[in-house]
């Protein structure tokens, strides 16, 4: 086992993986840029290092300053959380060749599965059903207006690289297609350095169906059952629970098990994310891997018992899974609500700023995963998220009974948070009976939210 690991990220997961860490007996160094200096959870970390200015580019996705903090703290590996580096191979070849060892799948796994074209070949190679689209990339619009007339409009024109739903456009007619081809290569070349885009045919109102994987450096891969993230906006989720709801035991188990199949055919090691659309027959498509911990993780720890990322670093560390397929249970119902800095009720502005007021919810069954407190200042550099909020309960009726009380209970003061938003999402009628897909927002609420 590691005596000492870097975490290369900032925020909620970076205080997830420190407080992993600790339980696990091993020294922490968390790195931070200018604009998270005064951030609470740096206390915690045995060593804090700055690594440069505000701005991300300059300090959290910059490798030099990361390798050198953790050549002169000392440490055997790098947690590189999610987001920022967590997708990126060479970072993962850059901690290799300085002999760290970075808790993640190997890079050539993530070179394999980060291109959304290459997943796609190697998942049909698998028996893994895809979305209808075309063999490879689109180079012209009449090669994108060929392959959209024979698919049958709607289309749905996707980025090669990244995700995000940057690079992403639905295309319903000749004009659209041409016009969206262009901004979709426009945007990820921009957001990835990667202008390369595929069509896949568009499948109106869809579930998001999520697997989580784990394998070892041993050949041993397991899933962990799977989560549902319908309700999203603008392809970011807001809710996730697992079990997923109203979802066919047989179709559960044959989308778990085509995940597995996908990530032994790509020598996968490490916690991984297979992504599914589930149309309204209940026949599933695969769509990417999340080659990382996912932000919504804690959701499969509570039905199943299993801290990911202690198991995230016990891998890297070599060791064997610790269990069999047949180990793992589904047990209970957990939901998690991401609360962002984002005013929802003014088309989501970001809402940076200090926090007056912080009053956490609590009781049984519930979770609060968050670096924020009364006082701190939420910073506009990054990503939104300020706090997951998860309970976990019997029966999944019972578990939107417990979130809406303890979304009740959440008070955050001096800054806007989407808790109210989520109020309403949990008073939905359609939403209490597991009634949703990946158009809910935009079909039961304002169009002033989606501007």
């Amino acid at each position: 086992m590691f005596q000492r690991i870097l975490v290369a990220n900032r925020g909620e997961i970076a205080l997830r993986v420190i407080r992993a860490c600790k339980d696990l007996g091993i020294e922490v160094v968390a790195v931070f840029s200018e604009a998270d200096r005064e951030a609470p959870y740096l206390a915690l970390a045995d060593e804090a290092i700055c690594i440069g200015p505000g701005p991300s580019v300059e300090s959290y996705l910059k490798i030099p300053h990361l390798i050198s903090a953790a050549e002169i703290s000392n440490v055997q590996a790098i947690h590189p959380g999610y987001g920022f580096l967590s997708e990126n191979p060479h970072f993962a070849e850059v901690c290799r060749d300085c002999k760290i060892e970075f808790i993640g799948p190997p890079p050539e796994a993530m070179r394999l599965l980060g291109n959304k074209n290459e997943a796609r070949k190697l998942a049909q190679k698998a028996g893994v059903p895809v979305v209808p689209g075309s063999e490879g990339l689109i180079t012209d619009d009449q090669e994108a207006l060929r392959l959209a007339h024979a698919m049958g409009y709607p289309v749905l024109i996707k980025a090669a690289a990244g995700g995000g739903g940057r690079g992403m456009r639905v295309a319903r007619n000749d004009i659209s297609l041409q016009t969206g081809l262009k901004a979709a290569q426009q945007e990820a070349q921009n957001a990835f350095k990667d202008g390369s885009v595929y069509l896949e045919k568009y499948i109106e109102q869809p579930r998001h169906i999520e697997v989580q994987l784990l394998g070892d450096r041993h050949g041993n891969i397991i899933h962990l059952w799977e989560r549902d993230c319908s309700l999203q906006r603008r392809h970011q989720k807001l809710v996730e629970e697992s079990p997923a709801p109203n979802l066919p035991e047989s179709v559960r188990t044959a989308i778990c098990e085509s995940a597995v199949r996908l990530a032994k055919a790509a020598n996968y090691s490490n916690a991984g994310t297979c992504e599914f659309l589930l149309d309204r027959n209940n026949q599933f498509y695969f769509i990417e891997v999340n080659a990382r911990i996912q932000v919504e993780h804690p959701v499969t720890e509570l039905v199943t018992g299993i801290d990911l990322v202690r198991e995230q670093i016990r891998i890297a560390a070599g060791e064997p899974l610790r269990w069999q397929q047949k180990d793992i249970r589904q047990q209970g119902s957990a939901i998690e609500c991401r609360i962002n800095a984002e005013d929802s009720a003014n088309a989501f502005r970001p809402s940076p700023g200090r926090i007056t007021r912080w009053v956490a919810p609590g009781g049984p069954g519930v979770r609060l995963d968050s670096h924020a407190c009364e006082g701190y200042q939420v910073p506009p550099n990054y990503d939104s998220l300020v706090a997951k909020l998860l309970v976990h309960q019997p029966t999944r009726a019972e578990a939107v009974a417990c979130m809406s009380r303890a979304l009740a209970e959440f008070r955050v003061e001096g800054i806007h948070t989407t808790i109210p938003l989520h109020r309403e999402i949990f008073r939905h009628s359609a939403f209490m009976a597991g009634q949703v897909d990946t158009t809910f927002i935009e079909r039961h609420w304002q169009k002033d939210r989606q501007s």
